[in-house]
């Protein structure tokens, strides 16, 4: 920590941005290199993408983030690295179909992963640890004290081998983009552009909402389906085209920081919502329904304890 400046400093060993310190030339170039990697993530999306963003794994990294104090960001980052390392499995399930013996073997490898599926989950979370401060480095000991308490009986060597073959199998590239950096960014872009908003205020319901929206994952992007293509059973098509809208980082960081506008700020919230639009290229019209689709489906949890 030493020689860091007092607000960089400050800002993780707290685990909260510090608003308004981004010189305008700076803001502008990280905002436009991350609408680039997200555009680049999304042509790149896959038929599985998304699949393993299932409640229960969101729950388990939450929960487990939370026991061993992580920063937020450590959460998200998690969910992220464990999706496209099981994406990176996928193909070894992709047998033709009519070979019994293959479709055994397919079953069998299935299993595996499901008998992994823990320990893959737990050295995701670890990894995650890994690109914050120090202080926050989730130790082997704690690991192994966590697993043998949910019933495993792994070795130090195990969780290496498991933290390895992940790295690996992503070429080492864990540092991957999280929906709350877009919505902090946004959150800056906001108050440069003359947005004089409470930030501290606006940032804690955007964490609390972004956790929601992953726990309400499912809902909330079935509704915004429906309203999309105004079609309560769509076809294959049209599900397939709608992957991009649920992986897109900067419409859900968007649609957040929307929502918290209207629950915080309703009287500002249309110029909120001009100015988000103008900023990221997103039509008003997907914004208001991503933004009613998220409230429709956590406002009754608001309130809640998070």
């Amino acid at each position: 920590m030493m020689g860091l400046p007092a607000q960089v400093a400050a800002r993780y060993q707290h685990s909260e941005p510090v608003f308004g310190g981004v010189v305008p030339e700076l803001l502008q170039d990280v905002l436009l290199q991350m609408a680039k990697e997200n555009e680049r993530d999304l042509r790149e999306l896959r038929d599985e993408t998304g699949c393993f963003k299932e409640t229960q794994i969101v729950e388990f990294v939450f929960l487990l983030s939370e026991k061993w104090s992580l920063p937020e960001f450590a959460r998200y980052q998690a969910i992220e690295i464990f999706e496209r390392f099981m994406l990176t499995l996928t193909p070894e399930f992709s047998f033709p179909t009519g070979a019994e013996e293959e479709e055994s073997n397919c079953v069998s490898m299935r299993q595996q992963m499901v008998d992994t599926c823990v320990l893959r989950l737990v050295s995701c979370v670890q990894l995650a640890s890994k690109l914050s401060f120090h202080y926050s480095i989730v130790s082997n000991t704690v690991v192994l004290k966590f697993l043998q308490s949910v019933g495993f009986s792994y070795t130090t060597e195990d969780l290496l081998e498991s933290e390895l073959d992940i790295l690996k199998a992503l070429h080492f590239q864990i540092n991957v983009p999280t929906p709350l950096a877009y919505i902090e960014m946004l959150l800056e872009v906001l108050g440069y552009n003359g947005c004089f908003l409470p930030m501290e205020q606006m940032h804690a319901m955007c964490r609390h909402l972004l956790a929601l929206t992953y726990l309400l994952r499912v809902s909330i992007y079935s509704t915004l389906l429906k309203v999309s293509i105004e079609n309560t059973s769509p076809n294959k098509l049209q599900l397939a085209k709608f992957a991009a809208v649920k992986e897109d980082l900067m419409l859900l960081a968007v649609g957040v920081i929307g929502a918290s506008a209207f629950l915080l700020h309703t009287e500002d919230w249309n110029q909120i919502a001009e100015n988000l639009s103008d900023t990221t290229g997103i039509s008003m019209q997907s914004i208001v329904e991503i933004v009613d689709a998220i409230l429709k489906h956590s406002v009754d949890h608001v309130g809640d304890d998070g």
